[in-house]
């Protein structure tokens, strides 16, 4: 795809898992087990899944964060998992990241204004110190905060304005790439409200483009453009947002839609639940097959014993199942 930004191409991250005394390699964790997608310029790809699913992993993979098993990562056409340190430094410029807990993500003992002024200085994007003060309060101004925020340390201020502050963070590298780590999951739903909006509002301007990762499908459905659902390191869908929100075609899917909350009291209780049996699989030991068969209400002998391969069933919409 000539628009495309970032494309992954069976993309695997395995962790070794020790046990014993002496710390013996008895398996490996697949937290991710070969992802395929795309992210055009200026669009917003939202990777929704279960806790556990890889969805967190695979945003530290592209973002070079932790070094991939398998697989490729073309982020404008270079494969930056064959990098060196040095080279991967001048790239991650224009791949940022927002975490989390904006808490833990901001160093306490720095005040706001050293932890914006800090990495234009490192990566020596402005060397003179008063215009270095005056893009921090730019900064400060396109996330809307106050000039004088500058100089609060990260204890003294909200968790909705400390995620204002690790989003102007991000900004301060000019970045093309932004990873939302599950960005307002941490936050009060009426300040998730703004948190998106602001998101959405400093898209249209400044042209970025974002992997949003989250839980949430509800906050997804509000931002992406197009949706990708992962369970157990796989993407199991992916589709453009309406299309995945009014005709799934995975079951899992359709789990997980089944489980949103309908603001309409009549509308929800006429609505049939889609209720999975057991837990969620270790990804030490996957089940063959299909990694959903042993939850799945219409698998057959087949999917136990085949990898369905993510096809597209219709234009633009993806889906690992044999039977959709």
């Amino acid at each position: 795809m000539s628009d495309a930004l970032l494309e992954v191409r069976g993309l695997s991250k395995h962790f070794p898992s020790r046990a014993g005394l002496f710390r013996r390699a008895k398996g490996s964790v697949r937290a991710v087990d070969g992802v395929d997608f795309t992210i055009r310029r200026g669009e917003t790809l939202g990777l929704v899944g279960e806790s556990g699913c890889g969805k967190t992993t695979t945003g530290r993979c592209v973002l070079q964060l932790e070094r991939p098993t398998h697989g490729r990562i073309l982020f404008e056409g270079t494969d930056i998992s064959e990098l060196s340190q040095r080279d991967l430094r001048q790239m991650r410029r224009r791949m940022q990241v927002i975490f989390q807990d904006p808490y833990s993500s901001l160093n306490p003992r720095m005040t706001v204004g050293e932890i914006l002024a800090e990495p234009i200085k490192v990566h020596g994007i402005i060397s003179d110190p008063a215009k270095r003060q005056a893009r921090v309060r730019q900064l400060l101004e396109e996330v809307g905060l106050l000039p004088q925020h500058a100089r609060r340390y990260p204890h003294q201020l909200s968790g909705g304005q400390r995620q204002r502050v690790g989003i102007a963070r991000a900004l301060a590298m000019e970045p093309s790439l932004i990873v939302c780590d599950e960005p307002v999951s941490a936050l009060d739903v009426s300040i998730q409200a703004q948190i998106i909006n602001l998101l959405e509002d400093l898209q249209t301007r400044l042209g970025l483009t974002y992997l949003f990762i989250a839980h949430d499908l509800s906050v997804v459905r509000h931002i992406s453009d197009r949706v990708a659902v992962m369970y157990l390191g796989k993407i199991v869908e992916l589709a453009d947002r309406q299309a995945l929100y009014e005709d799934p075609l995975h079951p899992y899917t359709r789990a997980l839609l089944s489980a949103v909350p309908i603001p309409d009291p009549k509308l929800e209780a006429k609505r049939e639940r889609m209720v999975l049996r057991g837990e969620v699989p270790s990804s030490l030991n996957p089940p063959s097959g299909c990694v959903f068969h042993p939850r799945c209400p219409i698998a057959v002998d087949r999917c136990s014993a085949e990898i369905p391969p993510l096809r597209e069933i219709k234009p633009g919409h993806w889906a690992a199942c044999h039977l959709a």
